[in-house]
């Protein structure tokens, strides 16, 4: 076996190793993250992984007509506090309205809680999701509005004015 192949080889044991050790101590993580979460008010939902393979525990909060969806990465201990949220309305039988999607960016969490509020609502019979562009948004609009339509959003944004609304149609 050629030197520069015996290295690389070696390098991949090492490589596969570290991604072990990472996947044991998520578990791990995540079995203990799940005991505290369920001793809170919150339900866990579903344990899921980001686009990026970081494993997370879902879980929600339930109060009439206002829901919020939460994530805690299994990287880390929970602490009583979420990695990412999602604040939702229901405003109908019809119609979950987004008031705020909260937290760690460009991690895949909004995705994984976005994922999940979608499912909630096809489970509900719920065929509209909107929600508000609003002006604190506009200094990352071009990314809100990426992240909208990569989830088949249907938006509508006026620079001028400041201002959009997203619409999701379950049909």
């Amino acid at each position: 076996m050629a030197k520069s192949a015996f290295i690389q080889e070696e390098k991949n044991k090492e490589e596969l190793k570290q991604e072990l050790d990472s996947l044991e101590i998520q578990l791990f993580r995540m079995k203990d993250n799940i005991k505290k979460i369920a001793k809170t008010a919150a339900e866990v939902i579903s344990i899921d992984q980001t686009p990026n393979d970081e494993w997370v525990v879902v879980y929600a909060d339930w109060e009439e007509d206002n829901w919020q969806i939460m994530l805690h990465s299994c990287k880390r201990a929970f602490r009583g506090s979420w990695n990412s949220a999602l604040q939702a309305e229901v405003k109908d039988d019809s119609t979950i309205h987004i008031a705020a999607i909260k937290g760690e960016e460009n991690k895949g969490y909004g995705s994984v809680l976005m994922k999940h509020l979608k499912e909630i609502a096809r489970e509900e019979n719920v065929q509209y999701i909107t929600g508000d562009l609003v002006e604190r948004d506009f200094d990352h609009v071009d990314r809100l509005q990426h992240f909208y339509e990569k989830h088949n959003f249907d938006v509508t944004v006026d620079h001028e004015e400041q201002c959009g609304e997203i619409v999701w149609n379950d049909e």
